[in-house]
């Protein structure tokens, strides 16, 4: 076999090699917006949920309107669209998404010491639904935290890292708590007046 050969199947098999990383960086970055459209899927569920609950804790709650139209703007942020190849616009878009769980659980929290709400049988039903939701949500983003470590390993390890940056495909944001405030426990007497 000639020289002019080998070096054929050597750089054939570095463009063979380049291209398979190429096509794993795209596979693992369609992962992610897969895992994102997942999250979507379940905060619409909750975003269709939601309306339902805080009507029916409304009519109980009538001193807590400052929760509630919190609650009300965060849900019309996390339903706004957003790009979902903007690592960005995603991060900004999970960390309104946190926000909304903060303050459902404040919701229901508040809710523990309304003895005739926490007896209403609609409202316990709204509740267990809502929970089951969030069982999802949290696959979901345990799904999406799994499909982001893949691919910001892939974009960050050498030579993913040339290959990841001629084909644009960067790193994306992990689905985390970020706020102190979040990982406390809901003080209902907080919320009381």
């Amino acid at each position: 076999m000639g020289g002019v050969q080998v070096l054929f199947l050597i750089l054939a098999g570095i463009a063979a090699a380049g291209y398979a990383w190429y096509v794993s960086l795209i596979t693992r970055r369609n992962r992610v917006r897969e895992a994102m459209g997942g999250i979507d899927v379940q905060l619409r569920m909750r975003f269709d949920l939601l309306p339902n609950v805080l009507e029916l804790a409304q009519k109980f709650m009538t001193h807590e309107k400052a929760l509630l139209t919190s609650l009300t703007s965060l849900r019309s942020m996390v339903n706004a669209p957003y790009d979902k190849d903007d690592p960005a616009a995603a991060g900004a878009h999970l960390e309104a998404s946190r926000a909304l769980d903060a303050g459902i659980g404040r919701l229901f929290a508040v809710a523990e010491n309304y003895p005739e709400l926490r007896s209403a049988e609609t409202i316990t039903r709204a509740q267990a639904t809502y929970e089951e939701v969030e069982s999802n949500i949290a696959a979901a983003r345990r799904f999406y935290n799994a499909s982001v470590t893949a691919l910001n390993n892939a974009v960050e390890v050498f030579p993913g890292s040339v290959i990841a940056q001629w084909a644009n495909v960067s790193t994306f944001p992990f689905y985390e708590i970020t706020d102190a405030v979040a990982r406390e426990p809901v003080r209902v007497s907080d919320h009381m007046k």
